[in-house]
């Protein structure tokens, strides 16, 4: 069987580059329904990109390669494609735009724009063997007991990352990367949750507050919350991306609001009050007495002095934990590294080195922040490979 595009991996990247490359594009993959990781994103409610996506919010070694296609296929073009099928979304949080309805609805939306593209679709198809004979990839294909070789023009790898292998997820981009000779930058779990040993917040399981976390010159405003296992929330997943092995987080317990001096007035005013009962007034009652155990909270408002106050709030203010390590690609969200953008076009997402061959999503090295900026990667860099294929094809 002869095609002029082939993709890899009928996720978000791989669906949206099916709906741009242009007629004759085949999409496979293993599983039995496309876009599983946008079914179960966002609570099953897609949170499909962010209002402020811009190129402040990506990691990745070379931090300027994902301008190009961020700039050329945007957030608003996205929501634009969004109206266009009717789908109510609304905003949840600091720009995170999620669907009213079901995350189906956008797996719906881009197999429709792809079928109007004229490409196809095949799931439960494994890739075997893949090769190029010198002037076209050959990749011998299992789909419903059958073997099929296909050779195509261009080869398009939207298999995604490591993250969340339960729902299939493998290294196969960096195989296929290192077999046409590119480098793959280390990977990590990222966007996941903190793990400390010993149960150490098992007895606040549940525990939610706003908080200040900072690692590494970095810092993320947002709910941390307390587990069986460690530290999750939306602070802790963000900020993951920025810690390593052996560093410490610094929390802020209490990022909006001035306890040094609400604790100066009530000194004054209620003296014989404990200080726990007050700082139960600024977080919730069962951290408070967590704390107790590793901070003295045993005074009394007025036994407290200007250097007690200070040093209590500096404790509260810059709580320095050391995680023993990371729920892994488990839970992960993302794949923080993967495919080397030295060795890609970053205006086409192809090989600098081998013509026809592209690599897409979140098999690349950029990753993006908590909150849909990785949808929205997807969605610039398949459009940005898509429409490259397309213009290439119709030479």
């Amino acid at each position: 069987m002869k095609v002029d595009t082939l993709i890899l991996g009928a996720g978000a990247a791989g669906l949206m580059a099916a709906a741009h490359a242009g007629p004759n594009t085949l999409l496979i993959d293993h599983a039995k329904a496309p876009g599983e990781k946008i079914r179960i994103s966002g609570g099953g409610r897609c949170n499909f990109t962010n209002m402020y996506a811009g190129f402040e919010n990506y990691l990745g070694q070379n931090r300027h390669f994902h301008k190009s296609a961020l700039t050329r296929y945007t957030q608003w073009d996205f929501i634009e494609l969004v109206g266009k099928h009717g789908i109510a979304w609304h905003e949840k949080t600091l720009g995170q735009l999620f669907c009213d309805d079901k995350a189906t609805q956008i797996v719906q939306m881009l197999v429709s724009e792809l079928r109007d593209a004229g490409a196809d679709l095949w799931l439960q198809t494994e890739v075997k063997e893949l090769s190029h004979d010198g002037t076209s990839f050959v990749t011998r294909l299992s789909r419903e007991g059958k073997e099929i070789t296909v050779t195509s023009a261009n080869l398009v790898v939207a298999t995604g990352g490591k993250s969340i292998p339960k729902m299939g997820a493998t290294g196969l981009a960096y195989d296929i990367a290192r077999r046409f000779g590119h480098a793959v930058t280390d990977t990590r779990p990222a966007l996941v949750p903190f793990t400390f040993d010993k149960g150490r917040f098992a007895e606040i399981s549940g525990v939610s507050v706003p908080s200040q976390i900072s690692c590494n010159g970095t810092m993320f405003d947002e709910a941390m919350l307390f587990t069986h296992r460690g530290l999750s929330g939306p602070a802790v997943l963000q900020i993951s991306s920025y810690w390593r092995e052996g560093e410490e987080i610094s929390v802020n317990l209490l990022p909006h609001g001035d306890l040094a001096s609400v604790l100066k007035d009530k000194r004054r005013s209620e003296g014989k009050k404990a200080l726990t009962t007050e700082l139960a007034q600024h977080l919730p009652a069962r951290l408070v007495e967590h704390l107790k155990a590793e901070m003295d909270l045993s005074d009394k408002l007025g036994d407290l002095s200007d250097k007690r106050i200070e040093a209590l709030c500096q404790d509260l203010t810059a709580w320095a934990l050391k995680p023993t390590g990371t729920e892994g690609y488990r839970t992960a969200e993302v794949t923080l590294g993967g495919v080397d953008t030295d060795g890609l076009n970053s205006q086409s997402m192809m090989s600098k080195s081998v013509p026809g061959l592209y690599f897409i999503g979140e098999a690349v090295d950029v990753t993006g922040w908590l909150g849909g900026f990785n949808f929205q990667w997807a969605w610039s860099s398949a459009v940005a490979a898509g429409l490259a294929i397309r213009a290439t094809c119709q030479k």
